[in-house]
């Protein structure tokens, strides 16, 4: 393993660099040996100090140096590194992901005349930035005297000419992002904001000429600087009214992506001019290169790209699930009994599904088959559930913790706290009256079918190896834990596609769409093509998730074995329909049994978890869209644990009031 590099041998590789690929491969050297351990960017910058003084105290170092140097300069283009780091080669969302996934699984090499390669081969971190913002003055009049000897205080003409052609292409970028059709069309008073983008070309051309007969230090050149900066700072404020289009009429990762890169374009454009004019051109670079490493960093991320892109989604879809989820939260006695009785018909439809899961067992499919069956009838329950206005209660919490979340705007003060903590027992309560309701009208519906069955002479639900094979599937000895907490990211998973099918449906106008289309209101008629549209667009978010949660409870085990992962689910109200058919086929001494009493510990797990996991996601993502600070979390944590102490029933019994709290 080769010894790391020393101020010595790297002064002495310097006088022996005959190719291209050793002068970059001693660069890189230079930068690992000035990050160190890379624990303080003082000792950094200060390694680097001593590296310029050693240089400048020989002459031969000295002019190995310039011959290093001006090699440098004349072997690389970095055009690249200063108008294209950082941004997609197509702007869009899913290019740019390819790319950062190419940058970490695929090596650079230092044999390259592009800079912005080059750059990526020394792969900058956020480290670079700190050493390089550390240096001080002495250093920075080393590096002058060492990269600017004839004019101190301007750039070479060649590089004068690179920053000046990275600000063309910067500024072409976004011209052409604000005059494609889908940020033109969202623009707010189109034709007003779109002005900033037609007057853009003349200001950079104003400033080009200005900077070509003047010089950069000139009044001319300086007040046409600023107009050209005026000119982007409007081209932004313009391209930010999309903002409040993709807000009402559905978000758009694409577009957000678009923006996004026009605000980076416009940042980077301001450190080229300010380069550009500097009296100071040393300290302007390397704030550049300071502005770059991070952005090279960032780059390669491909967890904050997602994040960067995909925060307005998440909002939209907490903030459309809040919507959704204020119908499963009761403030008082008469909404209580009416969530119970929701819950009954919840269940008594589950019982029918159980049923009929059983009665695809019995078909003995292939596994796929049989899992999409599965999923089928699971699908088909929710949305009979979902159409009778009943409710299945692991279906509340991905939509309840949004709108649970959206209270949180206002705890500013105690008032907002225990308003919050408020919000917190209508929920439990909620939660628990429909739970309670299910379980109370799933387990008399399968015994109810079961005993039919028996009456009429057929086939039993479960047969006795079914029976006992279902009691040690739910018992609380077997993974029964660990798939009831799989099921509640499944939970989640369906608000997630629930929010992003109702963004895309609003996004891309299905409503109006339908409502309008010839041949549908030729097939059907006007007015129900018109019901139609009007229905989808108010219930596609929960047919949505209905639908996805179903497919994804019948197929995913069957996926997750296909590779070997032995994942299964552990629904609570299916499972206790599950646990009642199994009783009755074993009969009433299988009650008294270990294997059932450890089932009915299972389930008493499974519940929770299911309702916990998926609660609990759901409203991660719902704090993140609200930004709420860690110490604000605090509080409600502190004014929760104090209602509990104070007032435990508040969990579990409705107010007295019958009039309902105003949210």
């Amino acid at each position: 393993m080769p010894s790391p590099p020393t101020l010595l041998s790297l002064t002495q590789q310097l006088m022996q660099l005959p190719h291209r690929v050793d002068r970059h491969l001693w660069l890189n050297d230079v930068v690992q040996w000035v990050r160190g351990d890379r624990q303080s960017p003082g000792e950094a910058a200060a390694r680097l100090g001593l590296l310029v003084d050693a240089l400048l105290a020989r002459p031969d170092l000295t002019a190995a140096w310039q011959s290093w140097w001006w090699a440098f300069l004349d072997d690389t283009d970095p055009t690249p590194l200063l108008a294209d780091l950082g941004f997609a080669p197509r702007t869009a969302f899913i290019s740019d992901m390819g790319q950062r996934l190419r940058m970490k699984l695929l090596p650079a090499t230092p044999d390259t005349g592009d800079l912005g390669s080059l750059f990526l081969f020394l792969q900058p971190e956020p480290f670079d930035v700190q050493w390089l913002q550390a240096l001080d003055e002495h250093t920075l009049g080393g590096l002058t005297r060492l990269m600017l000897p004839q004019a101190p205080a301007q750039a070479p003409p060649a590089l004068q000419e690179n920053l000046m052609d990275a600000l063309t292409y910067c500024v072409g970028q976004i011209n052409a992002t604000g005059h494609s059709a889908e940020i033109r069309t969202r623009m707010s008073s189109r034709d007003e904001n779109t002005r900033p983008f037609h007057d853009l070309p003349m200001a950079l051309e104003v400033f080009r000429q200005a900077l070509q007969q003047h010089g950069p230090h000139s009044q001319a050149c300086q007040t046409a600087a600023q107009a050209l900066k005026l000119q982007l700072d409007h081209c932004r404020h313009a391209a930010y009214t999309v903002y409040a289009h993709l807000q009402e009429h559905g978000i758009s990762v694409g577009i957000v992506f678009r923006l996004r890169q026009l605000r980076h374009l416009v940042i980077r454009c301001k450190y080229l001019m300010e380069a550009l004019l500097t009296h100071e051109p040393i300290p302007a670079m390397l704030a550049l290169l300071a502005h770059l490493a991070q952005v090279c960093h960032d780059s390669r991320s491909i967890r904050s790209l997602w994040a960067a892109n995909s925060h307005m989604l998440a909002e939209k879809v907490a903030q459309r699930s809040a919507e959704n989820g204020e119908h499963y939260i009761t403030r008082n006695a008469v909404e209580y009994r009416r969530m119970l009785g929701k819950a009954l018909g919840g269940g008594a439809v589950i019982g029918l599904t159980t049923w009929a899961k059983f009665a695809i067992v019995g078909l003995a499919l292939s596994p796929f088959w049989a899992g999409l069956a599965a999923g089928t009838n699971y699908a088909a329950s929710f949305v009979l559930v979902m159409l009778l206005h009943w409710t299945v209660a692991t279906k509340q919490p991905a939509v309840t913790a949004p709108a649970m979340a959206a209270k949180l705007k206002s705890i500013d003060n105690d008032e907002g706290v225990q308003g919050f903590v408020d919000e917190v027992a209508h929920l439990f309560r909620s939660q628990i009256a429909a739970i309670l309701g299910n379980l109370l009208a799933v387990v008399p519906m399968v015994l109810l079918i079961c005993l039919a069955l028996s009456q009429l002479g057929l086939a039993p639900m479960a047969n006795e190896a079914e029976a006992r094979y279902v009691l040690s599937s739910v018992s609380l000895l077997g993974p029964t834990a660990l798939f009831a907490a799989f099921t509640g990211v499944l939970l989640f998973v369906s608000s997630i596609v629930a929010g992003w099918v109702e963004n895309a449906f609003v996004l891309h106008q299905l409503g109006s769409a339908l409502r309008y289309h010839p041949r549908l209101r030729r097939w059907i008629g006007v007015q129900r093509a018109e019901r139609l549209g009007l229905y989808l667009q108010s219930h596609v978010s929960g047919l949505a998730a209905n639908i996805s949660l179903g497919l994804m409870l019948g197929l995913v085990p069957v996926i997750a074995q296909f590779f070997g992962l032995g994942l299964d689910v552990r629904h609570v109200t299916l499972s206790a329909g599950q646990i009642a058919a199994a009783a009755f086929t074993l009969g009433l001494p299988a009650l008294g049994t270990p294997a059932f009493s450890w089932a009915l510990a299972g389930l008493l797990v499974i519940g929770p978890l299911n309702l916990g996991v998926s609660f609990y996601l759901a409203f991660r993502v719902a704090l993140t869209s609200q930004s709420v600070s860690m110490a604000n979390r605090g509080r409600i944590r502190q004014a929760i644990v104090q209602r509990i102490r104070t007032q435990p029933m508040s969990f579990l019994r409705p107010p007295a009031t019958a009039a309902a709290s105003e949210v």
